[in-house]
């Protein structure tokens, strides 16, 4: 039976493996690998507007069809594309997210979103406006929840403070370890959850990670300290009986108060990569500090 867990203190409870569905594209890919996530019981769905020009959430969407009252979607708003199409810009107006919104779910052919996602956010934004943008969507049935995708704390926790958000996306994982002392325990303590994103590190943390290393580093690791201690992970993963990567998933599971981990997968080999963490225990409070004592231990250092 796949585990699941409550977000925030909605009645949503994630499977705790989700998928990203950023890197899905064509139609016949995106079925396929929706289908056969949905049959193993993954039930968390994330995309966004931003994707694609917006047809990630086209494709989400026909995928999805026949499934809508098994899955939590979840999509995200803020960005606009110019006609063009060569960039976008930022728009966390209350008239723009409540326009933005009736495209999505169109998009997404669905009448209602799950988890509706400000996808970045800034201090300097109308922030109360935006706000009451979610909230008119709450009541008026569009959506049942909305949360903040950032890497801000001081954009976070504005909204841990004004706002009835019930989750927050953030980078995390063993290689970013920057939400760990500041973010999650005010978010734990206001009883809302983190959703995880990146936690494979592009793909630095699975067993293909000798690929995935290039001489700019990983944040603030080098190429020298990546090549000293992704052996040493893996070897640590391999005598505890989990692959790198599902020591990766199960490594953001174990930090509170993280409802589900959203690694991407556009293969059936990626996918089925990250579903086998399913099949693997949770860890345990030993073996999750063993790692800490591992790994470099970083802070945000702007944004605060």
């Amino acid at each position: 039976m796949i585990i699941k867990r409550q977000i925030g203190n909605s009645d949503l409870h994630a499977s705790i493996v989700g998928l990203g569905c950023m890197s899905l594209m064509s139609n016949r890919e995106c079925e396929y690998l929706v289908n056969y996530a949905v049959d193993m019981g993954i039930n968390y769905f994330d995309t966004a507007d931003l994707y694609d020009y917006g047809d990630n959430e086209r494709v989400l969407g026909n995928s999805l069809r026949g499934k809508r009252n098994e899955i939590i979607l979840a999509t995200k708003v803020g960005n606009k594309w110019n006609k063009e199409k060569e960039g976008w810009s930022w728009d966390p107006r209350k008239s723009y997210i409540k326009q933005a919104v009736k495209e999505s779910l169109q998009r997404l052919q669905t009448d209602y979103i799950d988890l509706y996602q400000l996808h970045g956010g800034t201090i300097d934004d109308p922030i109360d406006e935006t706000i009451e943008a979610f909230e008119e969507l709450v009541q008026e049935g569009w959506i049942r929840y909305y949360g903040i995708s950032s890497i801000r704390p001081n954009v976070i926790k504005e909204y841990v403070k004004k706002s009835q958000i019930i989750s927050v996306m953030l980078q995390h994982s063993m290689l970013d370890r920057r939400p760990e002392d500041d973010i999650m325990p005010l978010l734990a303590d206001k009883e809302i959850s983190v959703i995880t994103r990146g936690p494979i590190a592009k793909g630095l943390l699975s067993e293909a990670f000798i690929s995935k290393l290039t001489n700019d580093g990983y944040l603030s690791y080098s190429y020298k300290e990546l090549a000293h201690i992704l052996p040493q992970l893996q070897k640590f993963a391999h005598e505890h009986s989990y692959r790198l990567e599902e020591l990766a998933l199960h490594y953001c599971l174990g930090n509170t108060p993280t409802a589900t981990v959203v690694p991407g997968a556009r293969t059936l080999e990626q996918l089925q990569n990250n579903l086998s963490s399913l099949q693997k225990p949770v860890l345990s409070a030993e073996l999750l500090l063993q790692l800490k004592e591992i790994l470099k231990k970083d802070t945000y250092t702007t944004h605060l």
